[in-house]
């Protein structure tokens, strides 16, 4: 039995060890998430103020109809931008967006539409390097702040390619932060823009050279600033997701160790009484 016991007494130092390895990971992932969080709520204002210029010079010139508000007469091929994290121990936040994103890869197959990927995160670059797909753009290792200028190259590779005619819809693939214990996975279309309904206020802009200049940077930026805010917020998203997982590992650990220290009494005790009961015999041979 003193063999035993001293295999759980190891066995709890390891436990323990982990504990506080979880522990430290939960309170940095917590700490970064706040951090995340402003990030996420800053982002928000900058993009829903380009749209709504967009749909005020749109409104005021309805003669001219941006490409990217136009639908096509049919889908042969889409781009799908996928983004997820550069590391793991997050939980089940990136697989649960790759399951997220198969029946749809499975239906365009099946539909005869072909996919142009750009990935963005590790984790979906290692995914679709066993999964397979026609990667056209990659990035990476953005860390914990982000910029916008990391991701311009990523978009501007599914915009020239929609601008040439040789994709014709673009779909954005990330999470979404529904507050610290949840993160739900969402596809959205990104281009073509989905109309906006009129304002009532008429708007009038002061802006040069003219309206198609001003609306083609907009609705560029507009886009990348899409894609910026989805990856700030699947940031938080991770550090959430983080949080949440060395938080459950942090109680498994507690758990496991309060099991071994049950066995390891119960061994003790055991020991204790086979010990008493030889000195019991032995005293009775005598």
């Amino acid at each position: 039995m003193a063999g035993g016991s001293k295999e759980i007494r190891a066995k709890i130092a390891s436990v323990t060890n982990t504990k506080k390895i979880t522990k430290a990971m939960e309170m940095v992932a917590a700490s970064k998430m706040r951090k995340a969080q402003a990030r996420m709520e800053a982002t928000k204002p900058y993009v829903e103020k380009v749209k709504r210029v967009i749909s005020h010079v749109a409104g005021a010139h309805p003669e001219y109809k941006h490409p990217y508000t136009q639908e096509r007469d049919s889908v042969k091929r889409v781009g799908l931008v996928v983004i997820s994290s550069d590391r793991g121990l997050c939980g089940g936040l990136n697989s649960n967006l790759f399951r997220k994103i198969l029946p749809m890869l499975k239906q365009w197959q099946e539909a005869k539409v072909e996919v142009e990927l750009a990935l963005v995160g590790n984790k979906a670059k290692s995914f679709f390097r066993s999964y397979g797909g026609n990667v056209v753009a990659t990035v990476s290792d953005l860390g914990d702040t982000p910029h916008i200028e990391d991701l311009v190259g990523t978009v501007k590779v599914l915009l020239d390619k929609f601008d040439a005619g040789d994709i014709d819809e673009i779909y954005i693939a990330s999470n979404e932060f529904v507050n610290t214990m949840a993160q739900t996975p969402t596809v959205q279309k990104m281009v073509p823009l989905e109309a906006e309904a009129e304002a009532e206020t008429h708007w009038d802009y002061l802006y040069e050279p003219d309206a198609k200049t001003a609306l083609d940077l907009l609705m560029r930026r507009y886009i990348e600033s899409l894609v910026f805010g989805a990856v700030v917020e699947n940031a938080a998203c991770e550090q959430g997701a983080r949080m949440m997982a060395m938080k459950n590992a942090t109680d498994n650990a507690g758990q496991m160790i309060n099991d071994l220290k049950l066995a390891y009494n119960k061994a003790r005790q055991a020991a204790i009484t086979q010990e008493l009961s030889e000195i019991v015999a032995g005293s009775s041979a005598v």
